[in-house]
């Protein structure tokens, strides 16, 4: 593929929601420009973008997939992002890849959250919006519905630039509201241009006067025409069509079906000649040292930047990583130096990416796209620049991981395997995180739902040769007294030789909640030598540690040390640490124990109609709402507070509930004490598996 310059380049990412045909549409674009011979099918497998074993299997995209396509000397590169909302963390990286996105929109489905999602998206990152609504061939197809959706969820600004012509099975063109023309398909991706049919007037003449009235809406200059003459001649119109498109005042409604390629040679036609170019588009802000914000413009002589959107870890390749190059040019067989990672990398061959098949490139200008394979990690987000004048782009905000599941390999020995396969993994996607819980001493993943985790562990095993078992991750609850306590830990032992002695009095109190802990020692006469007071202080803690009855740290109490003996010879540090332990124990005992569960602040964000649902749901969870809120487009956001252990998988929940529209957040709040049946069956499920463990 040659080289093109960034006059001649659109970035263009394809959003929605899953099963909108976003995959299926990349094919048509591929098809109808002649970069593939046949349309490969989701149902199939064999589609260019949906190349991994797991969406083969599952039939939907799990990974962002790249294709360049030449249209009538432009280069596109097309991104296909997935639109399950467990893969967010690629929409949200590669949209900084992009110039402009094409939301895809089922005619039969309609807006649904992943569609609100992108374009929310796309208006924080100020690109231009084009709406593609699909699958007009399909029954139940509704072409003046989802419009109605499109116009109620994002405003007047949307606007439709195109028509179907014929309903469902019957769709078989386009009608152009711009230029007053008509496009039918009845052989194949190629329009044959004709006038409009006589039945399609009833419904283009009002549907090209709103046009006009959203064209003129986009401009100052236009509208006082527009109220001046009552309409705008044509060049105005399509001249501010595109104005307004640039600038993301208008947000075009074309029509088509990805699946019989109708409409698809106009959608790249439209591409290429109203999408912006990395030029049209302007200099980036990047950020320097001491924080200075400097501009980059999309100049291949100027310096060198590149921003890398996504990193894919292959154990026998090594890194193949996807960058958009912002200023200067990247070259083959040459150094980089990562700003992000503080790192100089060696670059490997270059080349373009269409799905799994790779086509070697001699440089990758200003305002392009291109992979490498790299035997050195760039993580996804990264910032290439130059040693003498690192900078970095502002780092992507990720949603927080909710979903979160403990790990172990199922084969003795792969503790090795595992480590390098989970930090591949995290270099890969951002929204993927590993830790190990030092309180339930767990390996736990955190993803953004079921599907993500499976996927992740998937590739564990396919990459990395590393099968691993999996539960749900425990809750880390707390342990606390009821009331005042006093008791004794007595440690006396003769062996032989050096024996053991230690004895020690504490009196026991609960405190308020967040307080922690306090030692006190108010030993009076010497009954204990100094030295040994820290000691039971040390047994204390460690039992507090490791907990009384359920296996999880003990808080809020004070311990007051009031008494004690010791002997001169068998004293020692660890027979104090002993009896403290035996002391607490007993005071804990006699004092009763409180199990403390942790409450996260929720937030809930669904359409109006689920409000109630929603609130009845948390209510049955245990959940105090605090508040309902309005946030436009038909939302509400729901605030609650509820126990951990109740939502801990609500975002498999909410998802079924809402049928895909529903979103939330979750922060912790603080600890409250756990209803006393509830806390029963934690400390019954504590000591069988402290039985069984003993029993191996």
């Amino acid at each position: 593929m040659k080289t093109y310059d960034a006059k001649d380049i659109r970035n263009v990412l394809l959003v929605g929601h899953g099963g909108a045909g976003k995959t299926t549409l990349l094919e048509a674009l591929l098809f109808a420009s002649g970069g593939i011979t046949r349309m490969g099918t989701v149902e199939d497998g064999n589609t260019v973008s949906d190349h991994d074993p797991d969406e083969q299997r599952r039939g939907i995209s799990v990974s962002l997939a790249m294709a360049p396509i030449e249209w009538k000397g432009v280069k596109i590169n097309a991104l296909d992002a997935p639109g399950t909302a467990d893969f967010v963390g690629d929409l949200r990286n590669a949209i900084r890849a992009a110039d402009a996105v094409i939301i895809v929109v089922s005619a039969v489905d309609g807006v649904e959250v992943q569609t609100e999602y992108a374009w929310e998206l796309a208006v924080d990152e100020g690109l231009p919006r084009a709406i593609f609504v699909n699958k007009l061939d399909r029954e139940r197809a509704d072409f003046q519905s989802t419009l109605d959706q499109l116009v109620s969820s994002f405003g007047t600004q949307v606007a439709p630039f195109e028509l179907p012509i014929g309903k469902e099975h019957e769709f078989g063109g386009v009608a152009d509201l711009l230029h007053e023309k008509a496009d039918l398909y009845p052989n194949g991706p190629m329009a044959e241009e004709s006038e409009w049919p006589d039945d399609i007037h009833a419904m283009a003449d009002p549907a090209r006067e709103k046009l006009v009235e959203a064209v003129a809406e986009s401009d100052d200059a236009l509208i006082e025409e527009y109220l001046e003459q009552g309409t705008l001649p044509e060049e105005h119109i399509v001249s501010g069509a595109k104005a307004g498109f640039a600038a993301a005042r208008l947000a075009p409604v074309l029509v088509g079906s990805a699946s019989k390629a109708i409409g698809i040679d106009r959608l790249l036609d439209f591409i290429v000649e109203e999408f912006p170019s990395p030029l049209d588009r302007g200099p980036i802000t990047v950020i320097g040292k001491g924080g200075e914000a400097k501009e980059r413009p999309s100049d291949p002589a100027g310096t060198t930047t590149a921003f890398v959107f996504k990193t894919v870890s292959d154990p026998f390749v090594g890194h193949v990583t996807m960058f958009r190059v912002l200023s200067g040019r990247i070259r083959p067989d040459s150094s980089i130096y990562n700003a992000t990672q503080n790192t100089e990398e060696r670059l490997g061959q270059l080349f373009t990416q269409k799905g799994k098949e790779h086509e070697t490139i001699a440089e990758v200008p200003a305002g392009d796209i291109g992979a490498v394979a790299k035997l050195q990690a760039s993580h996804t987000g990264d910032t290439w620049s130059t040693k003498d004048d690192p900078v970095q782009l502002q780092p992507v905000e990720l949603p927080e991981p909710l979903l979160a599941y403990a790990i172990s390999p199922a084969t003795k020995g792969d503790e090795d395997k595992l480590a390098t396969g989970l930090a591949r993994l995290r270099e890969e996607d951002p929204s993927f995180h590993v830790a190990r819980n030092e309180e339930t001493h767990e390996l736990v993943i955190y993803g953004m739902g079921e599907a993500h985790l499976d996927v992740q562990m998937s590739r564990l095993k396919a990459k990395f040769g590393v099968d691993v078992h999996h539960t749900p991750a425990k809750i880390a609850f707390r342990e606390t007294v009821r009331g005042k306590a006093a008791a004794q830990g007595r440690h006396v032992k003769q062996t032989g030789g050096h024996g053991q002695y230690a004895i020690c009095s504490i009196e026991l109190e609960p405190l308020p909640r967040g307080e922690g802990f306090v030692y006190e020692d108010k030993i009076t006469g010497g009954a204990i030598p100094q030295q040994f007071i820290p000691s039971i202080e040390k047994g204390i803690v460690k039992t507090m540690a490791e907990g009384v009855i359920s296996g999880n740290p003990m808080v809020d109490i004070k311990v007051t040390l009031v008494d004690g003996k010791f002997h001169t010879v068998d004293s020692s540090d660890m027979a104090f640490q002993i009896a403290g332990s035996l002391a607490l124990k007993e005071a804990v005992e006699k004092a009763g124990v409180v199990l403390l569960e942790p409450i996260v602040q929720l937030s809930v964000v669904v359409p109006e109609s689920f409000t109630g649902d929603i609130m009845g749901d948390l209510n049955a969870k245990r959940g105090k709402i605090q508040g309902v809120e309005q946030i436009g487009g038909g939302k509400q956001r729901i605030n609650a507070l509820v126990p951990q252990a109740e939502v801990a998988r609500y975002v498999i929940d909410l998802r079924s509930m809402t049928g895909g529209r529903g979103a939330f957040t979750m922060t912790f709040s603080h600890y409250e004490e756990m209803p006393s049946h509830l806390a029963s069956k934690v400390i019954e499920e504590y000591q069988r598996s402290r039985e069984e463990a003993h029993k191996r």
